[in-house]
This record gives C-alpha cells, structure tokens and sequence, in this order.
C-alpha cells in the first residue's frame, strides 16, 4: 500500500464522503507537523502552520480530496465518583486534564492524582474509552497537566506561564514553573 498524500486542509464538519479515518489519542490529537497512519495502515504527511488542538475539527482533507475522519482512540482512564464539583476542584487545582460528565469525572491514569482522590474520598474505577476533557477557561486550548511518570517520585513538567505558590493550595511542595 502506498503513502497518500499531504494534507491540504482541516475540516470542521463532516464531507459528503469519508475515505477512513485516523485514529489518535488525547495527546496526539495536540500536533503541528507529523506523519500520521490511517486505521487502514496508510501514511501522510500534516504540516501546519502552528500548533493545532484536532479535537476543535471533523478531519482531515489531503491534496487529493481524499477524507479522513479523527478519532478518539480508547485510552486508560479512572472514573471518578463523589462529591463532583469538590472533586473537579482538586484535580483543577492540580491542573490534570478533567472530562466533566453529569454523574462522573474522567482522568487519565495517573497514581498520584488517584492517591489523592481516594483520601478525598472518591470513588474510582478504572474504565477504557476516548478521552475528551474539557477544554481551557474560554472554552478552547488545552490544560497542561503534570506529569508525574510512572516511577519518578513526584516531578512536575508544566508547560504553562502564570506564577504561583503551591503551599496556598495544599500541595506542600515547591516547584518552579516554565
């Protein structure tokens, strides 16, 4: 099977025709330039011109016209049950990626933010699906987590600039921000 050809736009509604369909998790639906596989086992090429959320659009348009719907790959996710909005506080305050339903919250896998749910006194089970959090204070971008690793202690990565102290919000730690 041959590569097909760059893209040439991003869709945001559905084409009158869909040729197959690129299947991405949440991290990989954050990009600007990569070559990405369709379900099929085909690859192109997505250059754009800066750094692009893919959940904001339908699919893909290549040079060709072909159509190439993104989906949500299944992730592992915890399920969070409890008081919700005391519980969506926490994981905020923690800036972790949240997808805010009526009866549950939803977190990517991460033992430390689950450590600190269960003595909050959540409920949690790990569950399986397409993982689509909420998007940032106005509606659109992308919160950026901490990235806790699987063995690394507890190290912080944050990919935002604002500046605060963490002992005001109970971390009990310190940590510089990028």
């Amino acid at each position: 099977m041959t590569d097909l050809p760059p893209l040439n736009r991003l869709l945001k509604t559905r084409p009158d025709r869909c040729d197959g369909a690129v299947i991405l998790d949440y991290d990989a639906r954050m990009i600007r330039r990569k070559r990405l596989t369709t379900a099929e086992g085909r690859g192109f090429m997505v250059n754009l011109p800066e750094v692009t959320n893919l959940d904001a659009y339908w699919g893909f348009e290549l040079t060709d016209g072909t159509t190439l719907e993104i989906v949500a790959a299944d992730e592992p996710l915890v399920e969070v049950t409890g008081d919700l909005p005391r519980l969506a506080w926490h994981i905020g305050n923690r800036h972790t990626p949240c997808q805010i339903g009526a009866t549950r919250l939803l977190i990517r896998r991460d033992h430390v933010i689950e450590s600190m749910l269960q003595h909050l006194g959540a409920g949690l089970r790990p569950v399986s699906g397409p993982f689509t959090p909420e998007g940032g204070a106005y509606g659109h971008g992308r919160t950026m987590g901490h990235d806790h690793g699987p063995d690394s202690g507890h190290s912080h990565s944050h990919s935002h600039s604002h500046s605060h102290g963490h002992t005001a919000h109970g971390h009990g730690h310190h940590h510089p921000h990028a």
